[in-house]
């Protein structure tokens, strides 16, 4: 059975390609150095509303949050009603903001605090350290380290 020229030049690009883009992928992984931050007091917490929130709302929590020492920045989720915030622990602590943002407005929510098991992992608690991908990565870095 004879082969069509066309089709021999169709998989052989694709398979060209292929091979590019996961030596790309390859040299990536190799060669990418962790990103560091001298931003050593600077702690990400959460608070999650009860309540539902609105625009107006979040507003309101953003201007309050922004009025406490040491928060450096924050997102409201609306759908979700969690508050992600930024802040300088040198300055205050989560509870203390917690506590200062409860004393400003009449809000019905509580101090997301993370457990045991998820503070004592060595990544990223959403990076499931069985996948495919964390396995490869992990595999490529060290064959060039």
């Amino acid at each position: 059975m004879k082969i069509n020229k066309k089709v021999k030049i169709a998989v052989g690009s694709i398979f060209l390609i292929f091979f590019l883009l996961f030596l790309v992928l390859v040299v990536h992984i190799a060669t990418a150095k962790p990103v560091y931050i001298d931003n050593a007091s600077l702690q990400i917490s959460r608070i999650d509303f009860k309540e539902p929130l609105d625009s107006l709302k979040a507003k309101e929590i953003h201007r309050n949050l922004k009025k406490i020492p040491g928060v450096k920045t924050d997102r409201i989720n609306i759908e979700t009603g969690a508050l992600v915030f930024f802040h300088d622990i040198k300055i205050a602590d989560s509870k203390t903001i917690y506590d200062k943002l409860m004393t400003m407005g009449n809000y019905k929510a509580e101090r997301y605090i993370v457990s045991n098991e998820l503070a004592s992992k060595k990544v990223c608690p959403v990076m499931n350290e069985d996948s495919f991908s964390y396995k490869f990565s992990r595999g490529i870095q060290r064959i060039f380290n």
